[in-house]
Formats: C-alpha cells, structure tokens, sequence
C-alpha cells in the first residue's frame, strides 16, 4: 500500500498524484458469513480493490475471536487471489496468529510501537487519525504505513469521532510521502473531491455492499472515478 511522492524542490501548490487513488474495502459492522464470502467474491471481480479490512464491531462491541478467526479463515484466501491485502481491525495478535497482512489500529487500541514490535517490519500498520494533523504526524514519525483521516461525510458504519474535511488530504499529501486514506461515508457520488483534495485511497463500507446494484457494480463504479 504504497505511493511513492517527490520530495525535492519546492512544496508544489497541489497534491501529485504519481498513481491513481484505490478502493480500501472494509466490512459492514456484523456479517451472515457465507453470504458475505460471496459477497466479496462480487466485489473483486468488479476491479481493484487494494486493501480489505475485517472489522467486526458494533459500537464498542466486538465479535468473538473465534467468529474474528472464522471470518479470516473464510476470507482472506478470497483476498489472497484476488491480491489484496487482508488487514484486521485492531487485532496485532490476532494478526500475527493468523497470518494477515496487516492492521489497523485505533487511538483507543494497542500503541503503534507495540504492535510493530509484535508484527515485525513486514507487517502493514495503519493508525487512525481523524481530523488530526497531530496524530497523523506523530503517526508518520513512529513510522506507520499509512494514516487514515475522517469522517468526510456522515455514516453509519461507526460512531465518527468529530469530521474532517478535504483540506487535511491536501496538506498531506503536499508534505508527506506516506500514504493517506480517506474514510466516512463514501459513496460513487461524492468520492471525487477527496480524489481531488489528495487521497492515496478511500476506505468504503456501505458505500459498496449495499450499492444498489450490488458490489460488483460498485467496486467497477469508484475504478471508473479512480481513473477518470
């Protein structure tokens, strides 16, 4: 998950986009997993997808470790043929026992340093920032993979803790070579100005399964936007 910046010279007056920004996939809050595996065999046969992140929490609930090591079990040989990279919500242990690529870790969860030293220098680490150039900052100096800003727009996904707004994409992605997520309510149809604004990728939940058309139809619609 990776975008490569130039950093010489001076700071240019927009963002530069070197690739095109993807679809960072996450699951609704609870799944019926036979039927979301099918789902998300769907969704990436629909186009790129560069990352997917299991994420089973309600409010402050969170599902069992073994419905947590039964869904990965499931889905993660869908991502693995597919390339995408599996990411587990705030899980490092869970991660390192089952073998996912990477995970993304809250201000509420385990420390960024705790859970390299678990995970090791392989291993994909986001760090949620919010609406934060602080702790996206601080993030970036510990050395996570990515930081992820939001919530753009409201959602139901989670309970968002305050908004952001595009401007934070745009700083950024002017400075900083490590990669940003958008995240929060993202649909096709308002997903451009945070394309344009400076993210790397945006995070989507509903925004794909429960497109209309269903998530085929949805991962094919933000590639047409990605590559617009």
């Amino acid at each position: 998950m990776t975008r490569k910046r130039k950093t010489t010279g001076p700071v240019p007056p927009e963002p530069i986009k070197v690739e095109p920004c993807r679809l960072y996939l996450i699951t609704p809050p609870s799944i019926q997993l036979a039927a979301f595996t099918e789902d998300f065999k769907r969704a990436a046969d629909g186009g790129d997808i560069a990352c997917f992140q299991l994420r089973l929490k309600t409010g402050e609930t969170s599902a069992s470790d073994d419905d947590v090591r039964r869904a990965i079990e499931a889905l993660m040989p869908v991502a693995m043929d597919a390339d995408i990279a599996f990411l587990l919500n705030d899980r490092p242990d869970l991660v390192r026992e089952m073998g996912c690529d990477g995970v993304h870790i809250g201000q509420s969860d385990m420390g960024y340093h705790d859970a390299r030293k678990m995970l090791g220098d392989d291993a994909i680490i986001g760090v949620t920032c919010h609406a934060s150039k602080h702790l996206a900052m601080d993030a970036g100096e510990q050395g996570a993979d990515y930081v992820a800003f939001g919530a753009f727009y409201p959602t139901q996904t989670k309970q968002a803790k305050g908004g952001a707004e595009p401007e934070i994409l745009t700083w950024w992605s002017q400075i900083f070579e490590i990669p940003c997520v958008a995240i929060g309510g993202i649909m096709p149809d308002n997903a451009q100005p945070l394309i344009e604004a400076g993210a790397d990728f945006v995070a989507v939940s509903g925004g794909v399964w429960s497109h209309k058309d269903g998530p085929a139809a949805a991962v094919k619609a933000f590639n047409e936007i990605f590559a617009s």
